[in-house]
């Protein structure tokens, strides 16, 4: 069992005996319902790579590659036109076109513009203590100037503590089962993320923490939180720790890296996958 592991258990305990219902939801599943959740404030959750301690839960299998790919869309080949994010084979922002191709000014289009990825490897570079490395995808000028899905993890801070660097990531709302919670996509793909910067600024990748402001399990996705907990209770707590390895061949140039220089080792995770009815 994975430190992931082990926080999912506890949130998934934590929202079914402690969480409350929304009202008025905006999303819907496909067939039109209100897509209700549970939900807690608050959650955290620490991991520090420089241990070994990778955050991917094994309770289900994780799509990593694909999640890996989204974060090079945001961040390292930033772009917001869904042609351009289906040629790197990330195909679930369909439903959030809105109307022209794109997901509206937003998430890689804000990156792009305040050139937020370059600036901050330069100023770890240039002042590695200072601390004011921020990336912030909430820019209210781009929120106000096209429609579409407002930033769900949409802030990072970077540190440096000696030899590693630190990053934390806030994220204002999460659907844990399906991408925000422990060992989720969310936190695959910011911490191989941290990965590329500490090598881009000749750091080792340290402490990552994920701050989520209000995270649920939706209505429909109850009886999977509940399997979860079933499969957990099988694992042993001694098993292999996987670990996202990031080659030293692949080089500094964040552009360049793809899915092909990174390595997932020691990651068995349990079958049968399950499907999950998202709210859009």
């Amino acid at each position: 069992m994975t430190n992931a592991d082990r926080y999912l258990v506890d949130d998934i305990h934590n929202i079914l005996d402690n969480g409350y219902k929304d009202e008025n939801p905006r999303p819907k599943y496909e067939d039109g319902t209100p897509a209700y959740t549970i939900s807690v404030n608050h959650v955290m959750r620490k991991y520090d790579l420089s241990r070994g301690e990778f955050p991917i839960s094994t309770l289900r299998k994780q799509a990593w590659k694909t999640g890996i790919r989204e974060i090079f869309t945001i961040y390292t080949k930033p772009t917001n036109v869904l042609s351009e994010m289906e040629e790197l084979k990330v195909t679930w922002w369909t439903p959030w076109d809105i109307g022209d191709g794109t997901i509206g000014q937003r998430y890689g289009a804000t990156v792009k513009r305040y050139d937020l990825l370059n600036n901050l490897i330069a100023d770890i570079k240039k002042d590695p203590y200072g601390r004011r490395k921020i990336m912030s995808l909430w820019q209210e000028s781009d929120l106000r100037e096209t429609p579409g899905l407002a930033p769900c993890a949409f802030l990072t801070i970077w540190n440096v503590r000696g030899k590693y660097l630190d990053m934390c990531m806030v994220q204002r709302s999460g659907d844990m089962l399906t991408a925000s919670g422990a060992g989720g996509i969310n936190e695959i793909q910011y911490a191989a993320l941290l990965l590329m910067v500490s090598r881009a600024t000749g750091y080792e990748a340290g402490v990552f923490t994920h701050f989520v402001a209000n995270e649920q399990i939706y209505d429909r996705h109850i009886e999977n939180a509940h399997e979860l907990l079933r499969r957990a209770e099988s694992l042993d707590d001694n098993g292999p720790t996987p670990m996202l390895v990031l080659h030293k061949n692949a080089g500094c140039d964040l552009s360049s890296i793809t899915t092909e220089d990174f390595e997932l080792v020691d990651y068995t995770p349990m079958e049968p996958q399950l499907k999950f009815e998202l709210g859009i």
